[in-house]
């Protein structure tokens, strides 16, 4: 009986060892973790997962930004929402991706190639009938000349397509937060 009573008594202590060993190491991770943030400069912008790759619309400025870890990856000009169609505001996930599609509004379809008014991507984002894009107007980019996507030269949404994934957060701001200053200078 004594033998079960200090197997019991070891077993506890090393569990309350390694318990707390767990605890210090996450207590550690998350001071790590809020000592990143708050040195980084594009937290004020940040969702909930800094680590998280985001795509920052501008529709005043036409510029799209990716940005990585809260880093700036890269920045694309695009066209926007014309007035009597402008892009919606907020924030959206990315729900799908496709390769070459084809483009269906009202009975019209247009299979893919150089007249698809979609390019050669899509990036479908959570605002049903919403996303990025390429275009068959590239001359259309840096204005608002849009049905409300996002429209990028096709050369830029391809290279974008294969950053973003589904899941993916994508902001579109109507107004220019001055935290954009230092993503979209001009």
């Amino acid at each position: 009986m004594g033998t079960g009573r200090a197997t019991r008594t070891a077993l506890t202590a090393a569990a309350l060892i390694y318990t707390t060993f767990i605890a210090d190491r996450a207590n550690a991770a998350d001071a790590a973790e809020s000592t990143a943030t708050v040195a980084t400069p594009l937290t004020s912008m940040a969702t909930s997962n800094p680590s998280r790759r985001r795509i920052v619309v501008s529709i005043p400025d036409r510029q799209l930004a990716v940005i990585e870890n809260d880093a700036v990856v890269t920045t694309y000009p695009v066209a926007v929402g014309a007035a009597r169609t402008p892009s919606p505001v907020g924030t959206f996930t990315i729900v799908n991706r496709v390769s070459n599609p084809t483009y269906y509004k009202a009975g019209k379809t247009v299979a893919p190639g150089t007249k698809n008014p979609v390019g050669t991507r899509w990036i479908g984002l959570s605002k049903k009938g919403y996303g990025l894009h390429g275009t068959d107007q590239p001359k259309s980019i840096g204005y608002a000349k849009s049905h409300g996507c996002i429209r990028l030269r096709n050369q830029d949404v391809e290279e974008l397509f294969e950053r973003v994934r589904p899941g993916d957060v994508v902001e579109l701001h109507a107004e220019r937060p001055t935290e954009f200053a230092q993503i979209f200078e001009k």
